[in-house]
């Protein structure tokens, strides 16, 4: 299985428009952030987890022009925001391509993309399915067992996703015991870090991503959905625990 971080950045990216902090005006390419999504190859077909704003440019320099399916963590915009672009790639695989959320994302992309579902030519040819709160797993296309993360982005309760022995969380908060249970063997784990301090009410820092990382204890983690205030990504590199690494844009990285 490969994965691809199209982007790794917080919902502003980075660096930040108008901004003069140091880490927005280097010129390491890993600190050049684009909103947080992965793409991940398994078995010939595509998953996409999260559709960011910047979803056009990413595949685009990435070379990838396929997606037999899209996962969403939440509704926020910076996971949602380029679903219009998922347009041509339908068109050219002449296929519908489905979206997998809770209900209340669905409803969320109901109204935000209203076209959408107008029922008119040349709207984007997808399919909305109902991922029911309650359950542990789905499966995409018949054989792909994708496992469902419950974690919590603040108040809001949002999505991860577990694909054999890797794992994607983002933008994460809290994350109850039982899920914490369900990540257990795993290989790759990816989770989000925003900063080092003060504490944020609604992403975790690196101290508690950290911590979330001790009790997991995975063969690797990859950080992801970094704020430029985090730090400049060598620096930060150089200071984390022995298999714990600052992902970044165009980072591919293979799971068993």
């Amino acid at each position: 299985m490969k994965i691809t971080f199209l982007g790794t950045g917080t919902s502003q990216g980075v660096p930040v428009i108008g901004s003069s902090h140091p880490v927005c005006l280097s010129r390491d390419p890993k600190d050049k952030r684009l909103r947080s999504s992965v793409l991940i190859e398994k078995n010939g077909k595509f998953f996409l987890i999260d559709c960011s704003p910047d979803f056009r440019y990413q595949m685009l320099r990435n070379n990838n022009e396929k997606i037999d399916a899209i996962f969403i963590t939440h509704e926020h915009q910076d996971h949602i925001g380029g679903l219009d672009d998922v347009r041509p790639i339908s068109n050219n695989m002449n296929k519908s391509i489905p979206i997998y959320a809770l209900r209340r994302v669905l409803d969320n992309l109901k109204i935000r993309y209203y076209y959408f579902f107008s029922g008119k030519k040349n709207t984007t040819n997808i399919n909305l399915f109902e991922i029911d709160k309650y359950k542990k797993f789905f499966f995409v296309e018949e054989y792909c067992k994708i496992f469902l993360l419950y974690v919590y982005h603040g108040d809001l309760p949002i999505l991860g996703f577990r694909i054999d022995n890797f794992a994607y969380i983002t933008d994460a908060s809290k994350i109850p015991c039982s899920t914490i249970d369900s990540l257990n063997k795993l290989d790759i784990l990816v989770i989000n870090v925003l900063r080092k301090k003060p504490l944020h009410h609604s992403h975790f820092t690196l101290s508690e991503s950290l911590n979330i990382i001790h009790q997991i204890n995975p063969k690797k983690t990859y950080l992801t959905h970094v704020s430029h205030l985090l730090g400049f990504h060598e620096k930060i590199q150089e200071k984390l625990p022995k298999n714990v690494y600052l992902a970044y844009d165009g980072l591919v990285i293979n799971s068993s």
